[in-house]
């Protein structure tokens, strides 16, 4: 493990003070905690030093601060981590004595416990040391035989988690996404809200581990341990790639069910989807042959990778009851993902379940639910809506929206709901731009998201159309007009109110409104003609 490597470690939050990169290069070897003024005698080599500065004060502050990062240097440390706690900031005294001595500082934020760091290293070499060629291992032989049998039956990763951690006791265990949903958990493990569950993997308490896997932001796993919980990390790491080759057999399967997915979001994309293929593919795709359904289409922006958008729907979903949701997912042209939800809202008869068992039943995207024909459906928009700040928190930088369909009751009806939820989507769009919001066709209450879901080509047309010379490029008296119709279309076409916004006198105003109605061929006495110039001004 290199120091730059625990820059890159979210959980831990440490900020690069001063260092140059062939020092952030440098390899690990341990890892000490000291705040004695002069801890050479208990230095090795090629470790990194943590320390709260307690040694430290402004008296004499540079003295004590070259003292301490020479003793450093003659040691062989290879960086310094500096609690921010006690003084409120790394002292800069101490990061131009480590510009001099060459050595690395890092700072250590109030909330970030110095175990948290020492856990990071040691469970990164102990990972490390497990992938070298070699004949030993942490877990029992009787053990890792009973994992590797039970793998190769099929096991689900809650049923692995339990027999990997029987011969420890079974301590508390779970296996969460990034998002808070429970993929597994040991049987003494207790249930926990997707809210809560979802700061696990990234706060200081306990002990997390990536389990590695070809998985975005938005589907990782994590396995978590709680602070009391003491396993070794070899133990751990063995644990987490078997979790790991569980995970990539999972990941093949469903490329075979993508296929089928990806066949049936073609048809229902489609302008005029033929009823009978649709039906076909619903069956091959495990869903009922009657719905109610729901359409979603989904985007992230920007996107890191194609299947960014369909990891966050399938993630998103699969925090529903799986006792009442069946989906298929499948990516779109232009970076989206599209969904098919049969989802009724029988849960009181079916009961939902919310434990472990749940979760490994829903391990697998798009399983087929018991969904009973003609139940009320589930309020998809709703249940996505709670559910999608998780996802959002995942990757907080992207821009992450979703739109939903009006239920669907036969797939004949599927195209209609499509379209829908495009159009549903770019309201969200247009509505939170920067930010994760799930709108429905209900929330389509004002004309710019109206307008938001019709094509851009079409907007144009109509654009053109309505307002014709007022758009002509190179034009400033068209640009004034254009302004002075804004502005009175915004305060209701009171020729008062818009002469004092614009600090125009109203026969100005009454002129300038005149000239666009003759450029327009607009009467703006008229509410039709009224609404024609707004919904044209929406389109630009």
């Amino acid at each position: 493990m290199h120091v730059d490597h625990l820059l890159r470690l979210d959980r831990l939050d440490l900020s690069l003070v001063w260092g140059e990169q062939a020092l952030l290069d440098q390899e690990i070897g341990g890892v000490t905690a000291t705040d004695l003024e002069d801890p050479a005698r208990f230095l090795q080599p090629g470790e990194i030093v943590l320390s709260g500065l307690v040694w430290w004060s402004r008296e004499d502050g540079r003295g004590k601060a070259d003292r301490f990062v020479s003793a450093l240097r003659e040691a062989g440390a290879v960086a310094l981590l500096a609690g921010e706690e006690t003084h409120g900031e790394v002292p800069r005294e101490l990061a131009d004595a480590c510009r001099g001595h060459r050595i690395a500082l890092l700072g250590v934020p109030a909330h970030t416990t110095f175990r948290a760091v020492t856990e990071a290293v040691y469970l990164r070499q102990w990972g490390e040391l497990s992938r070298r060629p070699t004949g030993h291992y942490a877990l029992p032989e009787n053990v890792r035989d009973d994992l590797g049998r039970a793998l190769e039956n099929g096991a689900s990763a809650g049923e692995l988690l339990d027999r990997a951690f029987a011969h420890l006791g079974t301590p508390a265990c779970h296996l969460l996404t990034g998002s808070g949903r429970t993929v597994a958990r040991t049987a003494g493990a207790p249930a926990l809200p997707a809210r809560r569950a979802a700061a696990l993997p990234h706060g200081v308490r306990g002990t997390t581990l990536r389990v590695e896997a070809d998985d975005t932001a938005f589907d990782a796993w994590h396995l978590h341990l709680p602070d009391e919980v003491r396993v070794p990390p070899r133990v751990l790491q063995e644990i987490a790639e078997l979790l790991s080759r569980h995970r990539r057999r999972h990941d093949r399967r469903e490329a075979a069910r993508r296929r089928t997915h990806t066949e049936l979001m073609g048809l229902v994309g489609a302008a005029y989807p033929d009823a009978n293929a649709v039906q076909r593919a619903l069956a091959a795709s495990g869903l009922p042959e009657t719905g109610p359904y729901a359409v979603v289409v989904a985007s992230v922006d920007p996107a890191e990778d194609g299947a960014d958008a369909g990891a966050a729907l399938t993630e998103a979903l699969r925090h529903l009851p799986s006792s009442a949701v069946a989906f298929a997912v499948a990516g779109r042209p232009g970076g989206e993902a599209m969904a098919v939800v049969a989802a009724a809202d029988d849960r009181r008869r079916a009961g939902a379940r919310t434990d472990a068992g749940a979760a490994a039943k829903s391990e697998a995207a798009g399983s087929a639910a018991d969904v009973s024909p003609g139940a009320e459906p589930l309020d998809v928009r709703a249940e996505l809506a709670a559910v999608w700040p998780l996802l959002h928190a995942c990757r907080p930088g992207a821009a992450l929206h979703a739109g939903v369909s009006e239920p669907a009751r036969a797939p004949a009806d599927l195209g209609v709901a499509a379209g829908q939820a495009r159009h549903a989507l770019a309201a969200a769009r247009t509505s939170h731009p920067g930010g994760a919001h799930v709108s429905g066709v209900a929330d389509l209450s004002g004309l710019e998201l109206l307008l938001a879901g019709i094509p851009d080509d079409v907007r144009g047309v109509y654009r053109e159309t309505v307002l014709g010379p007022l758009l002509r490029a190179g034009r400033t008296s068209n640009d004034v007009l254009l302004e002075t119709l804004e502005v009175f279309l915004a305060h209701n076409c009171s020729w008062a109110r818009t002469a004092a916004a614009l600090h125009l006198h109203v026969n100005t105003v009454h002129y300038r409104i005149q000239r666009v109605e003759s450029l327009t061929g607009r009467d703006l006495s008229r509410l039709d003609h009224k609404l024609d110039l707004r919904a044209a001004l929406l389109c630009r």
